[in-house]
């Protein structure tokens, strides 16, 4: 499998909707580890590990969400940490 991780900074009407259980849900479910915490600027932050394909859906279902109101994602690679294993929800 092509392992990535991402570093992904969402911003929008993402705060107080639920934006970051959301991404532990789909996370869960399509064998995503990282973390994801709101910013003090409004937007939300996160760090996402896994196959190409895994990290695709994962930004797909994210942005579809009809509760969460994404208007701008920058996505950046960064290195793996291959100790992780699960998907946090930070501060």
């Amino acid at each position: 499998m092509n392992k990535k991780r991402w570093r992904l900074r969402c911003d929008g009407k993402v705060q107080q909707v639920g934006f970051r259980y959301t991404a532990f849900y789909l996370a869960r479910r399509l064998g995503v580890t990282g973390w994801v915490r709101n910013l003090p600027d409004g937007s939300v932050l996160l760090e996402a590990q896994g196959g190409t394909a895994s990290l695709r859906q994962f930004l797909i279902r994210l942005k579809s969400q009809p509760h969460l109101h994404i208007v701008k994602t920058a996505i950046e690679e960064i290195p793996l940490l291959p100790e992780e294993d699960r998907f946090r929800v930070l501060g």
